[in-house]
C-alpha cells in the first residue's frame, strides 16, 4: 500500500519551458476578388475602345448619331476587353468576366432609361409644382388656358386615392384566396383556375373597362362613378396578386407546414398562422405590382367614370377624376399651360406610387420580437 512517505515530494529540476507557437488566424479565401490589375484592364479597355470608335465613327467614316456611337462602342469594348483578358486569364474566366460586363451594361442601360424618364417628367413639371394652389385647388370653373396660379389637381389626387383604395379592398382578398387555393388546396380545378389567372394577367385594361361598363353601367344601371372604376381596376389587379402570391406561397419550406401539422394544427390554421406570415414579403411584392398596374390606368377611368373638374369624395355617385385621366385630358388640349399641369400631375403620380410602395414595404416588414 502506498503512503505519503513513499511519494517523492522533492522538487525536480525542469528544463526551459517551450513557448507555445503563435496561433495562426485562418481567414476565408475570397473567391471573387477584384485586384488593381482588373481595374486597369477594365478602364483601359473602356477608354481605348471609346477612343477607337470615336476616331473611326466621326472622322474616318463621317458618321453621326449618339445611339450608333454607343452601340459600336459597346461591341468594340467587348472585343478589346476579351482580348486583354485572354493574355493572362484562362478561357472560363474570360467568358465569366465578359458575361459580367454584359449584365452590367444591360443593367446600366435600364437604369439610365428609367432615370432619364423620371428626370424629364420632373423637370417639365417643376414650374407647376412651384404653386401651392396646384395641390390644394381643383379645376372647377378654371379654363385649361388659365395661368398656373389658378386651379390645381386636388380633385385628381383625391380620385386616385379613393379609386385605388377601393380597388385594393376588392382585389386583395380575392387574390389572396385564389393564391391560397392554388398553392395549398389544389385539386382537379386548380389547373383550370391557374390557366384562367394566367390568361387574365395579360388582359388589356380597355377590355376590363368595357366589360364593367357593359355589365354594371349599361345592364344593371349603376352610375358612372369611382366605384365602377375600382371594380374594373380589380379585374386587372386580382390575377397579378393571385399569380405572384402563389409563387410566394410555394417557396415557403414544407418543413414549416409539417411542423405545424405535427403539433396538431389544422390545415386552415397552418395556412393562416404559418404559411401566410412566412410569405409576407412576397405577398407585399404582389400587392405592389398590382397597385402599379391599377393606379396608372387611363382607359378605365375614361370609360367607367369620365373626366370631372370637381372634387368628389363619394365613389358611388358622380364622375371622379384621376391623375392619369387628368394627364390625358391636359395633353389633348394642346395648350402649353395644360401640358405643364399634366407634367406636374405626372410628377405627383410618381411620388404617390413611390409613397404607396414604401408604405406597403413598411407594413410587410419582418417585426423582430424584443425580449
Amino acid at each position: 500500500m502506498t503512503t505519503f512517505s513513499d511519494l517523492d515530494l522533492e522538487p525536480r529540476e525542469e528544463g526551459p519551458v517551450e513557448e507555445a507557437p503563435e496561433r495562426v488566424t485562418r481567414r476565408p479565401r475570397r473567391v471573387r476578388r477584384t485586384t488593381f490589375d482588373d481595374y486597369l484592364e477594365l478602364g483601359g479597355s473602356f477608354l481605348s475602345s471609346g477612343a477607337l470608335v470615336g476616331v473611326l465613327y466621326g472622322h474616318v467614316f463621317n458618321m453621326s448619331g449618339v445611339l450608333g456611337f454607343l452601340v459600336l462602342w459597346y461591341f468594340a469594348f467587348m472585343v478589346i476587353f476579351g482580348l486583354t483578358l485572354k493574355i493572362t486569364n484562362p478561357n472560363p474566366l474570360v467568358v465569366d468576366k465578359l458575361v459580367q460586363a454584359t449584365i452590367f451594361v444591360a443593367s446600366a442601360v435600364v437604369i439610365a432609361a428609367l432615370l432619364s424618364a423620371l428626370i424629364f417628367v420632373v423637370v417639365k413639371g417643376l414650374h407647376a409644382l412651384g404653386h401651392l394652389n396646384f395641390f390644394t385647388h381643383n379645376m372647377a370653373g378654371v379654363s385649361p388656358t388659365a395661368p398656373l396660379s389658378q386651379g390645381g389637381i386636388f380633385h385628381a389626387i383625391v380620385g386616385t386615392l379613393v379609386e385605388i383604395s377601393v380597388a385594393v379592398a376588392i382585389s386583395l382578398p380575392l387574390g389572396l384566396m385564389t393564391a391560397v387555393f392554388l398553392s395549398e388546396v389544389g385539386g382537379k380545378w386548380s389547373n383550370l383556375v391557374r390557366t384562367v389567372v394566367e390568361a387574365m394577367t395579360a388582359l388589356p385594361e380597355i377590355l376590363a373597362g368595357l366589360f364593367v361598363y357593359v355589365v354594371m353601367i349599361v345592364y344593371f344601371g349603376f352610375p358612372r362613378s369611382g366605384f365602377a372604376v375600382s371594380v374594373a381596376m380589380s379585374v386587372t389587379m386580382v390575377p397579378i396578386i393571385a399569380r405572384t402570391g402563389e409563387v410566394s406561397l410555394r417557396i415557403v419550406p414544407n418543413g414549416l407546414r409539417e411542423a405545424s401539422n405535427a403539433l396538431g394544427g389544422s390545415e386552415w390554421r397552418t395556412t393562416w398562422k404559418v404559411v401566410l406570415p412566412s410569405a409576407r414579403a412576397g405577398l407585399a411584392t404582389a400587392l405592389i405590382l398590382a397597385i402599379a398596374r391599377g393606379i396608372g390606368e387611363t382607359a378605365i377611368p375614361l370609360i367607367c367614370s369620365g373626366a370631372s373638374s370637381f372634387t368628389n369624395f363619394n365613389p358611388f355617385a358622380n364622375p371622379m377624376n384621376s391623375l392619369p385621366l387628368f394627364i390625358l385630358t391636359g395633353f389633348q388640349t394642346g395648350q402649353s399651360v395644360a401640358i405643364e399641369r399634366a407634367f406636374g400631375a405626372g410628377t405627383v403620380l410618381l411620388v404617390l406610387i413611390l409613397g404607396l410602395f414604401v408604405l406597403t414595404r413598411f407594413l410587410a416588414r419582418d417585426r423582430k420580437v424584443k425580449r
